[in-house]
This record gives structure tokens, sequence and C-alpha cells, in this order.
């Protein structure tokens, strides 16, 4: 394959700062799922062992998974490893298969725009309204904003990968 090539693996050679900090940035998700993991491990031991689980540990697992699947996202997407249906396009070829790809993926990204114009719009009320968890009073709009900010993400994967799909790459 020549160097102008892509191959899905392969979909951001022309972006390596982009592909590796999309990759840090999956791999900063899997940390916190494995965070995760680990926090609910300890925490159902010592509600078995010491009747003690960690105080809090709901609030750190639904915020910690939230940023890890928004961590995932634009990883998944330039992988091109999203759900996609098919089986109405198999019969075209392959530039009109790539065509309807990539307006799938303008779609994407002009949803992945609304979700991070909706969480600028909930971390900025959050932060105003100085709201907390219920049970360690933790703020909560900096959660909101790194999901802002990694579906922004998101949305710049989403029209990148259009253009390399529109310009024949993979």
């Amino acid at each position: 394959m020549s160097d102008d090539q892509t191959s899905p693996g392969t979909l951001w050679q022309a972006q390596p700062v982009l592909d590796r900090a999309i990759g840090w940035v999956a791999i900063g998700g899997g940390v916190l799922a494995l965070g995760v993991a680990l926090l609910v491990t300890v925490s159902v031991l010592g509600r078995w062992f010491f009747s003690s689980p960690i105080e809090g540990d709901f609030e750190f697992v639904k915020t910690a998974t939230a940023l890890a699947v928004f961590c995932y996202l634009p990883y998944t997407q330039v992988q091109r490893g999203n759900i996609m249906v098919d089986s109405l396009t198999t019969r075209l070829p392959a530039r009109g298969r790539a065509s309807l790809d990539a307006l799938g993926d303008l779609v994407y990204a002009g949803v992945a725009a609304l979700m991070a114009h909706g969480l600028t719009t909930g971390a900025l009320e959050a932060l105003n309204s100085r709201e907390t968890t219920m049970q360690l009073q933790l703020l909560v709009w900096p959660a909101i904003f790194l999901c802002a900010v990694l579906s922004m993400l998101l949305v710049l994967s989403a029209l990148v990968s259009a253009s390399r799909l529109l310009r024949g790459g993979a």
C-alpha cells in the first residue's frame, strides 16, 4: 500500500498528532473503566467483610463511566467501529457507499455538536448553581464540561473521517 493510501487501521496517518491524542484519550477512558472496576470490587468487599463500603462509590462510578464512554467515542469513530446497517447499500459501487458513509459521518458530527452544545449549557448551569452530588457534595460541572470537550473531539473526528471518505480514503 502506498504512503498516500490509508486503510481503516491507519485512518489518521496524515494527522499523527490528532491520532495520538485520540488514542491517548481512549486509553484514559480504559484507565477510568479499570478504576471503576477496582472501586466497585473494593467497595463490595468492604461491604461484605467489614460492613463498610466506600462512601459515595455510586457517585464515582456514574461520573467515571460517563467520562469513559465519551473517551471511547472519537476512537471508535476514527476506527470505523460504530455499528452500520448496510443491507440496502451492498449493491452500490464503492464510491456510492463511501458517499453514504460520509453523509452518515456528517449527521453523526451534527448530533455530536448538539450533544456538545447541550453539555456545555448544562456545565455552565451546574457551575452557576454550584450543583453538587448528593452524598459527597462534589461539584458536577467539571465532569459535564469534560464530556462536552470530548463531544467536540467526536465532532472533529466525524468531520475528518467524512472528509477522508469523500476524498477516496478509508
